[in-house]
């Protein structure tokens, strides 16, 4: 059976969002007009929470599927324990798989929000099935396709060596283990962010070294901050998919003005619109509600951001914590409320006038707060807590 062919829909999958394709473009929509069905895959390391930066990739999965080609959602049980070094300048802290597979326990659900799981074309793969049967000759064999000086080439690595640190074996092999998914899986297409067009293009090579067959790769632009940085679980300023509808219109009305553009880009199927930066960002948040809850909670998500921060009124539920009675220093109280993940960190909004207590704005890191029940305690603008 074959794909549909659409040329608009073809067109839009090979543009909308897409910085690079491998080998190139053109061989990709060739191949996309003459109707084969293709396997395509995007490997999800269970290191944390989803957040819009899967988002991104996830939808162009479901423009995939949409047109009848079969998709892979590869849970990278087994590479997760590795930790992928794309963009780290240290070693990552070794994960078990007990941790690994709790991150990844509501993945399908979540995912099921994007693409259409009642669909016969998509499927959920974890690596470590096949890994862990490697045997030491198989992993000598897989080893022998690949040089030294290709794998150091990453940009990472070469700064790692320039400022004196280690570069641990484990995370060398990372790029070798994400390439013999490829030909295990003996796919023909795979998605990802364009930081992991590296890791993506060694399972290209292996492909072909191993299979002789070519494996198209598709590198998808970043959801990136005014600075560059990825929206993501390193940089602090993620949007989780599971996220609460008030948290999430928040967080992205925080974004700043000059994402927008790339936000509706990557996150939705309009354009971005022409209209005063704020109603954008909030036309923004209602759209990705609408993906990862539904349209009423982005109406009501919407109204409840405009009634406190505009009407400056407190938010209509507020979570409760439980806090002992008596005098704590500010700093502490911050930290056992969870409003702050430190005292460094508390110590910082205090002192840029972010911390209120019962509507009163605190800029003394040292003074002591005597804590009440029905205290009311707001961190930056959108974080509240009620001392119950």
């Amino acid at each position: 059976m074959q794909a549909k062919i659409d040329p608009q829909k073809i067109e839009e999958l090979l543009s909308r969002g897409v910085e690079n394709i491998y080998p190139s473009r053109e061989a990709l929509r060739n191949v996309l007009l003459s109707g084969k069905k293709l396997k395509i895959y995007n490997g999800i390391d269970p290191t944390g929470k989803l957040h819009v930066g899967h988002l991104v990739i996830l939808r162009k999965m479901r423009q995939f599927q949409d047109l009848g080609h079969e998709v892979i959602v590869l849970i990278g049980d087994f590479t997760a324990m590795i930790g992928d070094p794309t963009d780290k300048l240290a070693a990552r802290k070794p994960l078990t798989r007990k941790q690994v597979l709790e991150n990844a326990k509501d993945y399908k659900k979540q995912i099921g929000k994007i693409l259409d799981l009642k669909k016969s074309n998509v499927r959920f793969l974890y690596n470590e099935e096949w890994t862990n049967k490697l045997k030491p000759v198989d992993l000598l064999e897989i080893a022998s396709h690949f040089t030294v000086a290709r794998l150091l080439e990453r940009d990472m690595f070469q700064k790692r060596i320039r400022d004196g640190k280690d570069i641990l074996l484990h995370e060398f092999l990372y790029p070798v283990f994400q390439a013999y998914d490829s030909v295990t899986m003996d796919v023909d297409l795979e998605i990802g962010g364009n930081d992991q067009t590296f890791n993506m293009m060694r399972g290209r090579d292996l492909m072909k070294k191993m299979k002789n067959k070519e494996k198209f790769v598709m590198a998808l632009k970043l959801l990136t901050d005014s600075a560059g940085k990825k929206m993501g679980k390193t940089e602090g300023n993620m949007v989780n998919l599971d996220e609460e509808p008030n948290q999430m219109f928040g967080k992205i009305m925080s974004w700043p003005d000059e994402i927008i553009s790339a936000g509706f880009e990557l996150l939705t199927d309009i354009p971005s619109p022409k209209t005063d930066p704020r109603e954008a960002k909030a036309q923004l948040a209602k759209e990705v509600i609408k993906v990862c809850h539904n349209q009423k909670e982005a109406e009501l998500a919407e109204k409840e951001f405009e009634r406190v921060f505009r009407d400056k009124e407190l938010p209509t539920e507020i979570p409760k914590v439980a806090i002992k009675e008596g005098v704590l220093s500010i700093l502490d109280l911050l930290v056992e409320t969870k409003l702050c993940p430190s005292k460094s960190e508390a110590k910082r909004l205090v002192e840029q006038g972010g911390i209120e207590v019962d509507g009163k704005i605190k800029k003394d890191w040292r003074e002591q707060i005597e804590v009440k029940q029905g205290q009311i305690i707001r961190a930056g603008k959108r974080k509240f807590v009620k001392i119950n």
